[in-house]
């Protein structure tokens, strides 16, 4: 069973069932039901036209659900528009889709949990992580959203500051999680940097291709994680950097200051320095401290404390570090190398371990806990 084709087809199918006459919460409802139904049945009977197949089979699911509560009338209506046999038509419906989710009946946060979770493909505990809040909390928040688009019209799309925050968020999940979804996000954002002259469509898009250009070398061989200041320059992909500083200075040069634009800007500094070693964390820290007017994000202050502790010394990076609060997601991890960079091997190596219990991921969570095993060897040896 190919997860990624199932994956891929689902924005496609979902769009053409919205466009077909399906409010967006049953169309998701039935697309769902639909893939399930491909999940048991593909492996042992493969159709030579996955789409067509998936429009076919949602739209049935849609129908039966439709005459639960519908006029008989209706329903004859709609049987006559099942689709046809045959190939589906190749369309790319999920831009499209994005804007769909970003409804204006929605609050901003709500139409990201939305769309994230209807098209974005990320699970609910997912999401819930982005957000910094309980699974449960985000579940209640997701069904609220559905039932708030359900039956309403879609002709008026949402802004485009709520998709530029959807695909900020699936690029990050991409780039970092269990699904690997950003090169798709970096395709959407294309689409719609050609769409939308705006500047931080471009910050965005220069943000992703600078952080994609050293994808390659973010993980060894044996898949364990490997830190930006030990990675391997000559693997970063300096097209893709070159691209993504052109579009950031062209972007900046209009004057109107976003924080993906900031962001772009810090992702930028790391990628000129020839080594970790020459980075310029002043100028690293300066963009910080304009993405903390910018966002308020405690996230950032806690990035920023890094960037500190980089450019004016560990105890001052955890003095800024003071100030946050320590449920942060990782602030443990940012405590433990400030202890360490300052000399204190073992609060570095408690963090360390304290951080491991508490990583998103496998991965993170190995390399965390190589940490502290390497802290604990060396003071054990002296």
């Amino acid at each position: 069973m190919d997860e990624a084709l199932l994956r891929s087809l689902t924005p496609s199918v979902l769009g053409i069932l919205v466009r077909r006459g399906a409010d967006f919460a049953a169309a998701e409802d039935a697309v769902q039901e639909a893939l399930v139904e491909a999940v048991r049945t593909w492996p042992a009977d493969p159709p030579r036209d996955p789409k067509g197949w998936l429009v076919t089979v949602a739209w049935r699911r849609f129908l039966d659900a439709t005459r639960a509560d519908t006029a008989r009338r209706r329903r004859e209506d709609l049987v006559d528009e099942e689709p046809p046999p045959g190939p589906a038509p190749t369309v790319d419906d999920t831009l499209q889709l994005y804007f769909l989710c970003a409804h204006p009946s929605l609050t901003p946060s709500s139409a990201v949990a939305l769309t994230l979770r209807a098209v974005g493909g990320l699970t609910t505990r997912q999401i819930a992580q982005a957000y910094l809040v309980p699974e449960a909390t985000m579940a209640q928040r997701i069904s609220r959203a559905k039932r708030t688009v359900s039956g309403a019209r879609f002709e008026r799309p949402g802004d485009v500051a709520t998709v530029l925050r959807v695909l900020y968020l699936v690029f990050n999940e991409g780039y970092s999680g269990d699904v690997d979804l950003a090169a798709e996000a970096i395709r959407l954002t294309r689409q719609l940097a050609a769409r939308v002259d705006h500047p931080e469509v471009a910050g965005l898009l220069a943000l992703m291709l600078i952080h994609h250009a050293r994808r390659a070398s973010r993980t060894a061989p044996d898949g364990s994680l490997v830190p930006l200041a030990e990675q391997d320059r000559g693997r970063w992909d300096t097209g893709a950097i070159a691209e993504g500083v052109r579009i950031l200075q062209g972007a900046l040069a209009r004057d109107r200051l976003g924080e993906f634009q900031a962001q772009a800007a810090i992702a930028a500094l790391h990628a000129d320095a020839p080594t970790a070693e020459q980075t310029d964390w002043v100028q690293i820290v300066e963009w910080y401290d304009e993405l903390v007017l910018l966002t308020d994000s405690p996230v950032v202050r806690l990035n920023r404390a890094v960037a500190v502790g980089e450019a004016d010394g560990p105890r001052a990076g955890l003095a800024a570090l003071a100030a946050l609060d320590d449920a942060l997601p990782r602030h443990s991890a940012v405590a433990a190398y400030l202890h360490e960079r300052d000399g204190d091997v073992v609060a570095a190596a408690r963090l360390y371990a304290e951080a491991a219990r508490k990583a998103p991921n496998l991965a993170e969570r190995d390399h965390l806990t190589r940490q502290a095993a390497r802290l604990n060897s060396a003071h054990r040896s002296r």
